[in-house]
């Protein structure tokens, strides 16, 4: 008898120890499925947006501004219609030296830049609305003849 006492003892320790292995590795199959997938690469740089303001110009009305801007202003970026940041540096700069701009050279389009440019467009290009920073309808149309007029300097 007693040998059988060992075997049913054997078998039924080895069935435990391969139910528990079975059990511990679904368990960890199962812990890997669920693991949170990895986090992407975070860089430390800062991110500057890059804005376009083209204040109601079509894109090749743009270039025709940053034509004249490249004559007399240092713009040194691309031709393609998008006044964006450098755009409006060289902007600004000249509004600074003519028209009263009184802000940093950042190349945001803010109430200050635009009142440089109303004073610009009203002694020139025919606005003839108020001095108030905002780039209304009256801006807008004086902004465009302005850039009728650059496309000269486009060749």
């Amino acid at each position: 008898m007693r040998p059988s006492v060992v075997t049913r003892s054997l078998v039924s320790v080895t069935a435990v120890v391969g139910i528990a292995a079975a059990s511990l590795a679904g368990a960890s199959a199962s812990f890997a499925a669920s693991a949170p997938a990895s986090k992407p690469a975070v860089s430390t740089r800062a991110v500057a947006p890059l804005a376009t303001v083209n204040l109601g110009l079509s894109t090749a009305q743009a270039k025709n501004v940053q034509c004249w801007l490249v004559v007399h202003w240092d713009y040194n970026d691309a031709l393609d219609g998008q006044l964006g940041t450098n755009s409006w540096k060289a902007m600004q700069r000249f509004l600074k030296a003519y028209y009263g701009y009184t802000g940093q050279i950042d190349g945001v389009v803010g109430s200050g830049t635009v009142s440089a440019l109303q004073r610009y467009l009203k002694s020139s290009h025919g606005y003839e609305g108020g001095i108030d920073g905002q780039a209304g309808t009256q801006t807008q149309a004086a902004f465009k003849r302005f850039a009728a007029w650059a496309g000269g300097f486009c060749n």
